[in-house]
């Protein structure tokens, strides 16, 4: 079962630093990715995987959350050129959504790895 709650610590403690390290130069991205990922797989425990997984989740959690709102849109427009374009918005929606899941779940490897770490130190 995926723990919600570390996931989502581990994403406000991405954002946090994240938003920081525009501030302030040396924390950076890569940073704020790695130990918010380390915070998510040490919430959740119970081994590699499981903190590998938690760590993934807080790193693509906002890309997630992006490609489902640009396949809405992309849907809910093709709905404005009748069927043909609702279905059409649908597929190009829905292409869109894998996209954006794919290319963020494989930005947010180095929180995956962190997470792994930071459940096998709990």
């Amino acid at each position: 079962m995926t723990n919600w709650r570390a996931v989502l610590i581990g994403f406000l403690v991405i954002l946090v630093l994240g938003t920081v390290g525009l501030i302030i130069p040396g924390i950076g991205q890569l940073v704020a990715g790695l130990v918010g990922g380390f915070v998510a797989g040490y919430l959740a425990g119970g081994g590699l995987l499981r903190g590998f997984w938690h760590g993934l989740l807080a790193g693509s959690l906002g890309g997630i959350v992006v490609g489902t709102l640009l396949f809405v849109a992309i849907s809910v427009i093709g709905l404005a050129f009748g069927p043909v374009g609702g279905a059409a918005g649908g597929l190009a929606g829905f292409g869109t959504f894998v996209v954006v899941v794919i290319l963020t779940m494989i930005a947010a490897l180095e929180s995956a790895a962190a997470g792994a770490i930071g459940a096998l130190l709990n």
